[in-house]
């Protein structure tokens, strides 16, 4: 079953749908390239791994984006079955992180595996300032925006705070920006409203080849039936945080009735 709602759908934001929803999108976007770049070039996975600091909840256990973590009910007697001499006086909490994977599609030569475009899906901890990936991230696009790489970076997430970029652009709750090496400092930006299609982007190669096209709307589709969206997303509940706008959250019920009535 297919989204209501013809672009990006807020409610794929919500902790418990993302994780999924991340690693699947990067795992279609190197399929559909791989349709289209060979044999010169080659789309692969690049995963890694940073920690995300979860709320621990007592009796519920704790929700982060990554899934569900559950503490071990407490015990009267101490470990080997010794009973505690004297019960501590207090009780408190400590931070407890979970292993968070996260996904480039990398683009490049088959042959030399020299990488020719980076493409960054940003994940709620790519954008939560003072957060280790936040950092690690910052750091990483430093480093491609002085190599000869074009980089690619698809934000889906209406919260945190996006990449820095030197001059404003049009306000939007997703965007899409290209950084091709050979025209830098300019970059390219799509500012994408709730109630547009996703666009067709380009995908810089190398000289002289044409750009490869990445239909997202056609991507985020298919993640969405594969992963079976539509069976888990609540569309009578209003949508994760960030509160939408006046206009964005009318235009939403809106719809939402309309794909009801059909």
């Amino acid at each position: 079953m297919p989204s209501p709602l013809p672009g990006m759908d807020p409610y794929i934001e919500h902790p418990e749908v993302w994780s999924d929803f991340h690693g699947d999108l990067a795992a279609e976007v190197r399929a559909v390239l791989n349709q289209e770049i060979q044999p010169r070039y080659v789309a692969r996975l690049v995963p890694r791994v940073t920690y995300e600091i979860v709320e621990v909840e007592e009796i519920h256990g704790a929700r982060p984006d990554v899934g569900v973590w559950r503490p071990e009910p407490a015990s009267e007697e101490g470990y080997g079955g010794v009973a505690v001499i004297a019960a501590a006086p207090a009780e408190s909490l400590i931070a407890m992180e979970v292993p968070l994977r996260l996904f480039t599609v990398e683009v490049r030569e088959v042959g030399t595996l020299r990488l020719v475009t980076a493409i960054e899906i940003l994940s709620p901890s790519n954008k939560q300032p003072g957060h280790d990936a936040c950092e690690e991230y910052l750091r990483k696009r430093r480093s491609l925006l002085r190599s000869e790489a074009h980089l690619i970076e698809i934000d889906f997430l209406r919260g945190g705070q996006r990449p820095p970029l030197d001059r404003p652009v049009p306000p939007a709750p997703y965007y899409v920006t290209l950084s091709r090496s050979n025209r830098r400092p300019r970059v390219e930006v799509w500012p994408i409203q709730l109630r547009d299609k996703l666009p067709v982007i380009p995908v810089p190669l190398l000289y002289p080849d044409p750009d490869a096209p990445l239909d997202l709307g056609r991507v985020v589709a298919a993640v969405y039936e594969r992963g079976a969206y539509a069976r888990l997303i609540d569309y009578r509940q209003p949508p994760p945080p960030p509160p939408l706008s006046d206009a964005d959250a009318a235009w939403l019920d809106e719809r939402l009735v309309a794909e009801k009535a059909r």
